[in-house]
């Protein structure tokens, strides 16, 4: 294809063009529209009075965290004995009750002399407390598994042993304190 030069392309076009003179006031007429276009074209655009976005975004963001606070509220919680039966609901408070008294027995029995015994018996309960906390969270993984009650239940035995022991290891040591103590009468 050719390329048409401009004054080819106007003497193809010849004959075509009006050049009739325009109406009076045409340049008037054109100035007047051409300052109106430009009058609407300055004004700022008002679609809408009120701009929904902050507002959607704010309900977005409390849905999300309606949602998370659902999710999270929905978590089970960790079973421990007294949800399998109502047995087991009565050895957990047997249990319970009888490691409370042995512990207030023990805390009875301070004194400079049984200080440190005390407080090792109060880390091994804790060590054990922690452990039991462990087996509540794998008796809700496992459904209700009899090898966790049993070691939940061993657990909870395991605590009043050491804490039997160490009331006996206590008295033993007063014995020993009240023996060293007495005056020796010789004849």
């Amino acid at each position: 294809m050719e390329k048409d030069t401009i004054d080819d392309l106007f003497e193809g076009l010849k004959g075509e063009f009006d050049i009739n003179e325009p109406n009076k006031d045409h340049e008037l007429r054109f100035l007047d529209k051409l300052k109106i276009n430009d009058l609407a074209s300055n004004k700022p655009n008002k679609t809408s009075g009120f701009n929904w976005k902050p507002f959607l975004a704010i309900a977005a963001s409390l849905v999300i965290c309606f949602s998370v606070f659902i999710t999270l509220q929905n978590k089970p919680e960790a079973m421990d004995l007294a949800s399998v039966s109502p047995e087991m609901s009565e050895t957990q408070d047997f249990f319970t009750a009888t490691i409370n008294n042995e512990l207030k027995k023990l805390n009875s029995e301070r004194s400079p002399l049984t200080e440190q015994i005390i407080n090792d018996a109060l880390k091994q309960i804790q060590s054990l407390e922690n452990e039991y906390q462990n087996l509540k969270t794998d008796l809700t993984e496992s459904g209700e598994d009899q090898r966790v009650i049993y070691a939940m239940i061993s657990n909870f035995q395991d605590r009043i042993d050491i804490l039997n022991a160490i009331l006996e290891e206590i008295e033993t040591i007063k014995e020993l304190k009240i023996n060293t103590d007495e005056p020796k009468n010789t004849i």
